[in-house]
């Protein structure tokens, strides 16, 4: 892609310093014979779990973001966690070795690789054990945050199990009847209501005529109140609500519009991220024994999938935002492990120097910008080579006790193999 005359602005790495003196090994069997959840970076034993996945976002989107909102000697609050390291993403599916967001999220969830769509069943089908039901049968409290739909795959996978991640009704329905999990903010009402029957968000609205009420399951918001959520619909309900059982979903689909620059696209939730993330950690944390949250920005990945460059720093501004609600929380409980990383990159970016742009700015080789870097003169170009997901390893950084595990270069089931430790412990 491109001439031999391209220079890149700098490398594609987050500004992340390893900060521990820790050698931790590649192999995580021989540690897992430890206590539990004893920390081995901060002090304490790990209670709680803070996941965040900025989704499609690999190392070039956090140092676009990083120039972007930053500067050139700046850290972006997502990079200045302590720790470290690097993710593979490849699936297990026998049409290809890339993966998609359902694969990548129950690698997550259940330690298990499988083929893309799958919501956390194997290679076969047969559904996996999933972190998010045995943390509350370890007695925490979960919950889940994300400005796709909350049926999304990424938050699905660790609170439901279907072959198909196009089941999103169904999805809803095993969040209800068998995971439960206590916080589910988002989007996608259109998914918890029968065909007709529109809720909170109108059918057809003027953005996206295609967006109507969907579901075959029944009423599931109905439902929800019947077991005891509280639904709201809006930021002023979001603010009032109270603690307990909460159920939010603030658009009819994901809570943006993703399509290509000028033609239509809109980044701009009815609930920002950062909202979300605090109002379910309020929540949450009333719980002793600790919680699991999991945090999504799906809007990285959407538009990327878009090459729609101002975008995507809409949307990694938004995450960087969540990160820092999580990171003030976890200051206050150092007994909170928190990991931030994303699920595969999408959109094979690079950043480059403006100068020597010579792309025709169409097709599979799109340039957007020229971009102006925080507190400086010079700019920065979003050099997309695809509209899709790609191979390249995601920058992992964590905070709290067991942090120092991601340390190094390691498979996406690793995560399982961490927050495991933390999430099935009832200490």
């Amino acid at each position: 892609m491109g001439s031999s005359r391209k220079r890149l602005l700098r490398l594609l790495v987050p500004a992340t310093t390893v900060a521990t003196t820790v050698v931790v090994s590649t192999a995580l069997t021989p540690v897992l014979s430890a206590n539990a959840a004893t920390s081995d970076h901060g002090a304490g034993r790990a209670r709680s779990v803070i996941f965040i996945n900025g989704d499609g976002m690999s190392a070039a989107h956090r140092e676009a973001a990083r120039l972007s909102l930053a500067g050139l000697d700046g850290q972006l609050t997502m990079d200045k966690l302590p720790v470290s390291g690097q993710l593979s993403t490849s699936p297990h599916d026998p049409k290809t070795a890339i993966t998609d967001s359902a694969a990548a999220a129950t690698a997550w969830a259940t330690g298990t690789k499988t083929y893309n769509g799958a919501i956390s069943v194997d290679v076969k089908g047969k559904p996996l054990p999933i972190l998010g039901r045995q943390a509350k049968a370890a007695g925490k409290s979960t919950g889940l945050v994300t400005t796709s739909q909350v049926t999304d795959a990424s938050p699905a996978a660790w609170f439901s199990q279907t072959a198909d991640r196009a089941a999103q009704d169904e999805i809803a329905r095993q969040y209800l009847a068998v995971s439960k999990p206590d916080v589910i903010l988002g989007g996608g009402e259109d998914w918890w209501l029968p065909a007709g029957t529109p809720g909170a968000w109108p059918d057809k609205p003027a953005e996206d005529p295609s967006e109507a009420s969907k579901g075959t399951k029944g009423n599931l918001i109905d439902r929800a109140k019947r077991s005891g959520y509280q639904y709201v619909s809006s930021a002023k309900e979001l603010a009032h609500a109270k603690r307990g059982k909460l159920l939010g979903l603030f658009s009819n689909e994901e809570m943006f519009q993703q399509r290509p620059e000028g033609q239509g696209d809109v980044y701009s939730p009815a609930v920002d991220l950062a909202t979300m993330t605090q109002k379910a950690l309020d929540t949450l944390s009333t719980n002793k024994k600790g919680f699991f949250l999991f945090v999504e920005e799906e809007g990285v990945d959407e538009f990327a999938h878009e090459n729609n460059g101002a975008r995507v720093l809409q949307a990694m501004k938004s995450l960087e935002k969540a990160v820092k609600v999580a990171r003030t929380y976890v200051a206050a409980h150092p007994d909170t492990l928190l990991v931030v990383t994303g699920d595969h990159d999408c959109g094979g970016l690079t950043v480059e120097d403006p100068i020597d742009s010579d792309e025709s700015g169409s097709d599979l080789s799109t340039e957007d910008g020229p971009f102006p870097i925080h507190g400086s003169n010079l700019k920065f170009v979003m050099d997309w080579t695809t509209t899709e997901h790609t191979g390249a390893d995601v920058p992992v950084t964590a905070q709290g006790p067991l942090s120092t595990l991601f340390t190094g270069k390691h498979p996406n089931t690793y995560v399982h193999e961490v927050l495991s430790r933390v999430l099935t412990s009832r200490h």
